[in-house]
């Protein structure tokens, strides 16, 4: 089975997932099978709530590259993965995974994801989210509050001591490895015209 895996990175709140959700419904649904990186996060149940809550999850080693690497090159070998699932509000990994079935484009989104070699070398398509600082917070702030069950205080601290230190570490340089970078994310609808129209032509080739 041939395959086109395209890799959607960017900081923090940067609007990745508004321009992977574009491509997923312009491209077709049933032709991509999404892959986030947040699902390979280490499961930290086995230390207290206070280092749960400490622990750094913006450096490349929170993430359990060897079984993210795994799925990917099952997927593209037209091989079933089945994907881990993550409690965001507990830091831990839930005993439950998700059956994802092989399709003709593999769409992993993460922050780090053109930070690993070994994931980076399997992307055909490498995207970089590039947006600025002060709104990615504001995002971030809005967004862990909804969702994932923190307070204005852990989101603070959190983006002080490890989100923009590891920002300006690992995810920022990783851009010199894109293919493509897309300022203001998915508001960008040139960018994404011609992002859209470059995976339909590669498609042609696979289809």
């Amino acid at each position: 089975m041939k395959t086109l895996v395209i890799g959607v990175a960017g900081g923090t709140g940067s609007g990745k997932t508004t321009v992977a959700n574009e491509i997923l419904r312009r491209v077709g649904p049933d032709r991509i099978v999404t892959v986030n990186q947040d699902r390979y996060y280490y499961n930290l149940a086995h230390l207290d709530e206070a280092q749960r809550i400490h622990h750094n999850f913006d450096h490349p080693h929170a993430i359990e590259e060897a079984l993210l690497v795994e799925h990917l090159r099952s997927l593209k070998m037209g091989q079933p993965a089945d994907l881990p699932m993550y409690d965001f509000s507990q830091h831990v990994r839930l005993p439950e995974t998700e059956n994802a079935a092989p399709r003709p484009v593999i769409l992993l989104e993460g922050i780090l994801i053109l930070a690993i070699p070994a994931v980076r070398e399997l992307l055909d398509i490498k995207i970089f989210v590039d947006t600025d600082a002060d709104l990615r917070f504001i995002r971030r702030l809005n967004r862990d509050i909804a969702e994932r069950d923190r307070t204005v205080e852990n989101v603070v601290e959190q983006y002080v001591t490890t989100v923009r230190p590891m920002h300006l570490e690992f995810v920022e340089p990783s851009k010199r490895w894109a293919d493509i970078i897309i300022p203001e994310g998915g508001f960008n609808t040139v960018a994404l015209d011609l992002v859209i129209s470059r995976i339909r032509q590669m498609l042609q080739h696979i289809d």
